[in-house]
């Protein structure tokens, strides 16, 4: 079973990957779908890439939301009734397993698929959607694992977009003398085995996708998606720098103190306004010829 994340986190995470991917992508993506499309969202987790993508689109469209943790799409379907009725859209369920949200320019509908994506692409609906989606998802997966899910995607001739993919580019402000320590176990941690049939991309992950879906024929357009963390962000800066020094002591037993002092700094500066980071990561759409 794949890992799955907190959905406090992912809440947290939202608004920074909201500011992050590139709107340029999601226009072309948009405008090359047909009228009232239907979306695979892989590894939705609580629902931030429809709820910021589903704009762009602008239109009638149709999600299906995979993931394997029941409870996260369960807060996902929560989530998006709550932020559509708070910006005053009405929302309608016609069966447990659907949402209609009726969005100015047509209704999105929304349903929920308890899926393992270990087992993808064999339990993924492929022929009946019109582009695969997906956030922060293919740098945890193996390259057998994305090779696979190529092939299929390629084989139905779908759109596939891939946003918030780390590119191994990150700095936290100010510099401290354990961040090399800290970086190199953190990114050692990014290639461990996420439970996707093997070692994961980590920042491999845009290189591979935009070489497996060339391979196919597919035109491939990259952009750059940083998280930009300014020193009024406390609360994600803390646990950005948290989730880096748990990864890296992980793989840096020698430097193990070094990396305790590098958190408890890192702590304090993001409780007084101090502590600020740059995030690599990369969005990706591939576009079948």
């Amino acid at each position: 079973m794949p890992e799955s994340f907190n959905g406090d986190w992912l809440d947290l995470r939202e608004p920074f990957d909201a500011r992050a991917r590139n709107g340029e992508l999601a226009t072309m993506l948009a405008a090359a779908l047909p009228a009232r499309p239907r979306i695979l969202d892989l590894g939705a987790g609580t629902g931030a890439l429809l709820r910021w993508l589903g704009h762009w689109i602008g239109r009638a469209q149709a999600w299906t939301l995979v993931d394997a943790d029941g409870e996260l799409l369960a807060r996902a379907f929560e989530t998006i009734r709550y932020r559509a009725e708070a910006v005053g859209w009405t929302v309608t369920a016609p069966d447990r397993r659907t949402l209609l949200v009726h969005a100015p320019g047509g209704a999105w509908r929304v349903e929920g698929l308890i899926a393992d994506l270990n087992d993808a692409p064999d339990n993924l609906p492929l022929d009946r959607v019109d582009a695969v989606v997906n956030t922060a998802l293919c740098d945890l997966v193996s390259e057998d694992w994305l090779a696979d899910l190529a092939d299929a995607v390629a084989e139905y001739g779908l759109p596939f977009y891939a946003a918030m993919n780390v590119d191994g580019r990150e700095r936290f402000s100010p510099p401290h003398p354990a961040d090399a320590l800290v970086a190199r176990g953190f990114a050692r941690d990014q290639l461990r085995d996420k439970g996707f049939s093997g070692i994961a991309l980590g920042a491999r992950a845009p290189g591979a996708i935009t070489r497996l879906f060339a391979g196919h024929g597919y035109s491939v357009h990259r952009a750059a998606s940083p998280w930009v963390i300014g020193r009024r962000d406390g609360a994600m800066a803390a646990a950005l720098a948290e989730g880096h020094a748990l990864a890296a002591s992980a793989w840096e037993r020698r430097g193990e103190a070094a990396i305790e002092r590098w958190i408890r700094d890192r702590q304090a500066q993001a409780e007084a306004g101090r502590l600020s980071a740059r995030i690599g990561h990369a969005d990706i759409l591939a576009m079948p010829a």
